[in-house]
């Protein structure tokens, strides 16, 4: 298993930024999810192992940015005009195998996942 840990949480207004930053352990397929409170985790952006191709959930579309250090082994959600819908836990996770397109978006195709770190979005 890929070993992930997260940071970057933290309290910001309407319409400010954050940016969270996910170490791995070694290189693999990441992305980024994130469970709202009372509700379902789901997926937010992902990133191909060479960083070439980057896939996002419409809601956060235009708004966040998923980049990767691949020196550094580091991942990372830039996230702008935040809202307070966009507050959750987030969630870096980790595709030993890199997931069909279909299947990116989905929990089950990724097999480690980080500790979680809290955002939260005042109005």
């Amino acid at each position: 298993q890929v070993q992930l840990v997260e940071s970057g949480g933290g309290l910001v207004q309407a319409g400010g930024s954050l940016r969270l930053s996910c170490a791995a352990s070694e290189r693999t397929f990441m992305g980024w999810f994130r469970q709202p409170p009372g509700k379902e985790r789901e997926f937010v952006a992902a990133i191909m192992r060479s960083g070439d191709n980057t896939y996002y959930a419409d809601s956060v579309k235009g708004r966040f940015t998923i980049s990767r250090d691949n020196a550094k082994n580091t991942v990372d959600l830039q996230m702008n005009s935040l809202k307070p819908e966009d507050t959750a836990v987030y969630y870096c996770a980790a595709a030993s195998t890199p997931p069909m397109l279909p299947f990116l978006r989905k929990k089950f195709a990724y097999d480690s996942w980080g500790q979680g770190t809290q955002v939260t979005v005042s109005s």
